[in-house]
């Protein structure tokens, strides 16, 4: 069978905004995410479910290699589940800070104010935890899954923008190593850690680093 003997095209739905409306919605949108935050903060207040029901599905509109969708999006609102993974990431990052990193990568992270001690992880009132799926079983066999670190990380960013357009702060966690996120999620053997997302609103004294994003002229190139 040929490739193009499965394409199946349909006319694309996409409206073309006339210049003021887009740039209207573009600044809008910019300005929005500027004041986006990661937070290690948070209040327990509880969080509408759909609003994270609807960031997940914004996810889920990610482009991905073929088309494969290699994500899976696991919510944890779990009282015991969120003692369990925050004592298990504070086993590996006390590690980490002892033992395991470099020099260099302390001396990175040390305008972040991080240490081994992970509240974010209980305080939180939702976590999702992110994995990235390297292949799937179809009809018995393994088919291996294109470019998914690339497309599970569009997901995510897709994830972030829609919960802090909905009035939520994030804090993108990375444990290292992360293998006791599937082992205690009791996760598939196709899927490997990606990200663990604490999401709620920020506590009333909350506070973040003082840092600053680069201009756009030390981000972009336009030839």
């Amino acid at each position: 069978m040929r490739l193009l003997d499965e394409f199946r095209p349909r006319p694309l739905e996409l409206e073309r905004l006339p210049a003021e409306v887009a740039l209207e919605r573009s600044r809008a949108f910019l300005a929005l995410m500027q004041t986006r935050r990661s937070i290690r903060h948070f209040s327990p207040d509880p969080v509408e479910p759909e609003l994270i029901e609807n960031a997940v599905r914004t996810a889920g509109t990610a482009p991905s290699g073929a088309n494969q969708q290699p994500w899976t999006f696991v919510v944890v609102t779990s009282e015991h589940t969120k003692r369990a993974l925050r004592k298990a990431a504070e086993r590996e990052e006390e590690l980490l800070y002892r033992e395991r990193a470099s020099d260099e990568y302390l001396e990175a992270i040390r305008p972040i104010g991080t240490n081994a001690v992970k509240p974010h992880v209980t305080d939180a009132p939702v976590l999702i935890v992110v994995f990235e799926q390297s292949w799937r079983l179809e009809k018995g066999e393994k088919r291996k899954h294109y470019y998914v670190r690339e497309s599970v990380g569009i997901a995510v960013g897709l994830l972030i923008a829609s919960l802090h357009a909905a009035g939520l702060a994030t804090l993108t966690h990375a444990p290292s190593p992360m293998g006791f996120l599937k082992e205690i999620l009791g996760r598939p053997e196709n899927e490997r850690p990606f990200l663990l997302i604490p999401v709620g609103y920020p506590a009333a004294d909350a506070e973040v680093p003082d840092l600053t994003k680069k201009t756009l002229e030390e981000i972009a190139v336009f030839d």
